[in-house]
Order: structure tokens, then sequence, then C-alpha cells
């Protein structure tokens, strides 16, 4: 993919989801959520981004399975459009945070953004390493059902059937798409030490870090705030009985 088409693609993506925002922003907003309409509609529009890029991840592979085989030079136009298209949305996210909302609380996400918009930027002009990119973006499989759990949430139905059915599965795929394709990503790293160059392999190394720690602290606050604290409620009314 030439430069002039990945800057296209890019700059589309970045236009498709500030619409996409601006949709959302049309729609009927659950009045619990309305204090803070700005979360409902950035929360929404990652939930779009998460599932678009869930589809076309696996698809990428289904599509063209040597990918799998040979992450650093082997790709398609399909997989290489993909991230092209996941950098428009992490660009277009952040300068939604960076213009609406405190700095100091989404250091984490900038930072994050920074990092991912960085490696894949790089990905992309280089063509190389397009097949890791696309692996990373199979944790927006997780990211669907992340979001809707925010969501939820923001409307008021952490109560319901519906909440709990997606705290499990939200804390399922959370494992297996993102805690163990990070874990699975920095073995195959350090086991191809020898054919990725000094830098590529020093910011692989610093990224994916980064990552899995902050991974294991969300996933932590995930059991604690869906699991824990209700069966800690459960055990006091037990003593209380």
């Amino acid at each position: 993919m030439e430069l002039s088409s990945v800057v296209l693609t890019t700059g589309g993506s970045v236009g498709f989801f500030r619409l996409v925002n601006a949709g959302v922003g049309r729609l009927p907003v659950p009045e619990t959520a309305r204090r803070n309409a700005w979360k409902w509609r950035n929360i929404a529009t990652s939930f779009v981004h998460s599932f678009i890029t869930a589809i076309w991840a696996v698809l990428c592979f289904f599509r063209h399975p040597q990918m799998a085989e040979d992450l650093i030079e082997t790709h398609s136009m399909f997989s290489h459009a993909l991230v092209s298209f996941s950098i428009g949305y992490f660009i277009y996210d952040f300068l939604d945070m960076v213009l609406n909302q405190k700095l100091s609380l989404y250091w984490e996400l900038l930072f994050h953004h920074m990092v991912v918009i960085t490696c894949f930027g790089l990905s992309v002009l280089s063509c190389r390493y397009v097949g890791f990119a696309v692996v990373a973006l199979l944790v927006e499989i997780n990211s669907v059902f992340l979001h809707l759990r925010q969501m939820l949430r923001m409307a008021s139905m952490a109560a319901g059937t519906l909440y709990r059915v997606n705290s499990m599965i939200n804390l399922g795929t959370y494992v297996v798409f993102r805690i163990n394709t990070l874990a699975w990503m920095t073995r195959w790293l350090v086991l191809n030490r020898d054919k990725v160059p000094l830098l590529a392999y020093s910011l692989g190394s610093v990224g994916l870090a980064i990552m899995t720690v902050m991974n294991i602290v969300l996933f932590y606050r995930l059991l604690k705030s869906d699991f824990l604290k209700s069966s800690t409620r459960e055990t006091k009314k037990e003593k209380e009985m």
C-alpha cells in the first residue's frame, strides 16, 4: 500500500469516527448517562471501532492464513488497511480526549494511544510486522464486551441479567484475547529476537510491558468491581442471618 493510500485510509477513518460520534449524539441517551454525555458518545464510538475491528482482524487470518506463519513480512492489502483504519481511530480518540477532557483524567489512555499510534504507524509505513499488529488487534474482541459493560453501567443496568452475562463473557474474553494474546506476542518477540532490528525490538518490548501491566491492573479492577464485591456482600448477608 502506497503512502497516499495509507494517509487516505487513516484520514478517512478519523472522519468516519467523527461522524459516528456525531451520529451517536443524535440518538436517544439514557437519562442516567446524560450527566456525562461526552463519555457516553466516546464509549459508544469506541464500541463501534471494536466491533468492526474484531471481525476484520479475524477475517484477516481467515482470508490470508499464511500471515500467521510469518508475522513480519507476510501480509495482505486487507490486513494493511485494517491497521491503517485503526490508527485513524486512535488518532481521533486521542484528539477527542485532548480537546474535550482534562488530561489528568485520561493520561493512561492518552499514553496508550501514543504507543499504539507509534507502533502501528511504523508498521504500515515500513510494511513490516503488519501480521503482528493484526494479532494485537484481536484484543478488540474483548473490547466489544468491555465497552458494552461501561455503557450498561452508565445506563444504570448493572443489576440486570444482561450485565451479569456480559461481565462473565468480558472476563473470559479478557483472559483469552488480552492477557493470553499479550503473553503470546511477548513470547513470539523473544523467540524471534534475531529477526527483529534492535529499535523495533526495544519499542515492541517496552510497549508490550506497558500494555501487560495496564491490562493486569484493569483485570483486577474488573474482577473486584463485578465479582469480588458481590461475593463480599453475600458473605456479609450470610453472617447476619
